[in-house]
């Protein structure tokens, strides 16, 4: 499917007595927002319309947003500031078993398309237990930095994972087969 990419400047700070599922939420639809917000009187917006004159109807097109976090008994573990916190997320996950959640948002284009989907889907995924240096090792990659949770299950982490149940590409960030499944219910792929 042809795709245009644009960044979502959100705030992905856990809010006070935010649980995990609050928080998604949030930062999906503040995502959806931010994407509406750019296309709206922007060049990016002509992408998505017919030409003057034209016949043809526009291709059908939505905005797809997510985010993902990763829950361990009940706390989100967003993305590392430090490489200090990175390495107390790793030290947490390790030889324990913790949840990867991503919310995604499929919305018609324009600035007040309505929402067509909403879904949150969850992996299991079970760390096998790591050593100091393991920890340190990693962190120092840099990898994990940008990650929630603190790494990147399709880098050097997943040597980190003893199981999986569930969406492998939801751990990774987007859950392509959910998405697809969507997007096909909706008469877009």
């Amino acid at each position: 499917m042809p795709f245009v990419l644009l960044g979502a400047d959100a705030d992905e700070g856990l809010h006070a007595d935010e649980d995990a599922a609050a928080y998604l939420e949030r930062v999906a639809d503040a995502k959806l927002a931010a994407v509406r917000a750019r296309l709206h009187g922007s060049a990016a917006a002509s992408l998505f319309a017919r030409p003057a004159g034209s016949a043809t109807p526009p291709a059908p097109c939505a905005i797809l947003v997510a985010d993902t976090t990763v829950v361990l008994d009940g706390a989100v573990l967003g993305k590392p500031r430090t490489a200090e916190e990175g390495e107390a997320m790793l030290r947490r996950l390790a030889g324990r078993t913790h949840e990867v959640r991503t919310r995604f948002l499929l919305a018609a284009c324009g600035l007040d398309g309505a929402l067509l989907h909403g879904e949150t889907v969850t992996t299991v995924v079970t760390f096998r237990p790591l050593t100091a240096a393991e920890v340190a090792w990693y962190v120092s990659s840099g990898e994990g930095s940008d990650k929630a949770g603190g790494y990147a299950i399709q880098g050097r982490a997943a040597a980190f994972a003893s199981r999986i149940d569930g969406s492998y590409s939801n751990v990774v960030g987007l859950p392509a087969c959910e998405v697809s499944v969507a997007l096909r219910a909706l008469g877009l792929r």
